[in-house]
Formats: structure tokens, C-alpha cells, sequence
């Protein structure tokens, strides 16, 4: 989908494009050091290359890393990526209102170009599915535009990070650029009492019992979330009723 011309020549695309480099360079700048902290980490140029080139997932590469390093059996490797990925499932049980007209292999290319940022982006600039053909394209357009802009800063910076890890110390603390672009992605779509409630609620969670191994503190904060925002839906729900 990233890769087709029709795409490429849409409006749409330039915009996603133009909306995705407002924040890039916080997502380059954590991209960098996350290529710095695997060479550092000692996995090696080449290995940390193999990864850097083929993963796209800088919370799971973080995570990851120090297992690799230490050990740690796959399984835990695994669940400790899953876990810290979960985020990914409610991403694209959302975007699947947006996709399922596309052939099997371009909603897998979509799915792996669609991190983070890209996915607040799109659903901030198109809040809910196009239903005519111009529409869904326009759609798919700005995807297109936004993914590729967020993964060339990623993965370029990565590359950087660990050509020039030698170089680049990780006390400049440059990944903390990264978390500041999500926050300010965060505080911009808090648009409601209920998602501020959400997003206080998650911090809280995470911050509780960040003690938990595997990146669980996630896991929890998640679900801590949902269950807060599903009571408060069901009490406004029975409150309007009684009301009535």
C-alpha cells in the first residue's frame, strides 16, 4: 500500500507526510539512542543492524535488548515484547473499520507501518471510516504519508545510532525526546473529560506497580484504563436512564 504511485500522487499523502514531520524529530531522536543502546548493549554492529533494518517496535527493541544480552529464555523474550505491545491489539481492533477492504498483504504492510503516532495521527485527522471510494483512498493516502515519514525517522536514526554509538553518549538522554512527542500527542487528543480520566487512571496503574517484571506495569495500566472507562460508561448510561 505504502509503495503504490496512485498513493504517492494523492493529496492526502503529502498531508499525512507534512503532519507526521511536526513530530519526527522526537521519534528520530528516540530512535538514535535506541540504535546507540543496542550496540552498547553488545550485541554487535551487525546484529543490531539485522534488527534495526527488520523491527519496528522501539518500546519491544528496549525491552528486548537486555534479555538478548542476558539470556533470557525466547519464551520470556517473547512475552516481554507481547506485553509491551498490547497497545497494538486496541490499535487495530480500531483500525480495522478502515482496512478490511484491502487485500490481505497490503492490511499486513499497513499493520507493520502503523506505529504509535501514526495510528493518533490518522484517527485525529479522520475520525471515523470513509464509506465511498474517493474517501477510503484519501484515507489510505495520508496512512501512507504519515507511516512512511514515522518509519524512514525511526529506522534512519537507528542506523545512525549504531554506526556513531561509539560516539553518541547515552547520558545526552536523547530517547527522552521520544516519550515527550507521545505525551504531546497524548494531552492534544484529551479532548474529554472520560479520556483524561482514562489517562490519568493508566498513568497512575503504571507508575503503581512498575515493579512487575516483563513491562507488566503496561498490562495493568491498560486494563486498569478500559475497566475505569467501561464503569463510568455503564454508570453515566444508568444514570440517564433513571433520569428519563
Amino acid at each position: 500500500m505504502f509503495f503504490l504511485p496512485g498513493l504517492r500522487r494523492h493529496p492526502a499523502f503529502a498531508a499525512g507526510a507534512k503532519d507526521m514531520a511536526a513530530v519526527a524529530p522526537g521519534i528520530a531522536a528516540w530512535g538514535l539512542m535506541t540504535g546507540v543502546a543496542m550496540v552498547k548493549s553488545g550485541m554487535g554492529v551487525w546484529l543490531s543492524l539485522a534488527m534495526a533494518l527488520t523491527v519496528f517496535a522501539g518500546s519491544s527493541q528496549l525491552a528486548a535488548i537486555p534479555l538478548i544480552m542476558g539470556g533470557a529464555p525466547v519464551w520470556v523474550i517473547l512475552a516481554t515484547a507481547f506485553c509491551v505491545n498490547l497497545r497494538f491489539v486496541v490499535f487495530s481492533a480500531h483500525m480495522r473499520h478502515y482496512v478490511m477492504h484491502l487485500p490481505r498483504w497490503q492490511r499486513l504492510v499497513t499493520g507493520y507501518f502503523t506505529a504509535d503516532l501514526t495510528y493518533v495521527l490518522f484517527v485525529k485527522h479522520f475520525p471515523t471510516p470513509g464509506h465511498g471510494e474517493e474517501d477510503r483512498k484519501a484515507q489510505m493516502a495520508y496512512l501512507a504519508g504519515n507511516g512512511s515519514v514515522n518509519w524512514a525517522s525511526w529506522t534512519v536514526c537507528s542506523v545512525i545510532g549504531i554506526v556513531l554509538a561509539n560516539l553518541i553518549p547515552t547520558a545526552w538522554g536523547l530517547g527522552f525526546a521520544g516519550v515527550l512527542a507521545l505525551v504531546g500527542m497524548l494531552c492534544s487528543l484529551a479532548t474529554t473529560r472520560l479520556r483524561w480520566i482514562s489517562a490519568a487512571v493508566a498513568g497512575a496503574a503504571a507508575v503503581a506497580v512498575f515493579a512487575l517484571p516483563l513491562k507488566l506495569n503496561i498490562l495493568v495500566a491498560i486494563g486498569s484504563a478500559v475497566l475505569a472507562c467501561l464503569a463510568l460508561e455503564h454508570f453515566r448510561r444508568d444514570r440517564v436512564t433513571t433520569e428519563g
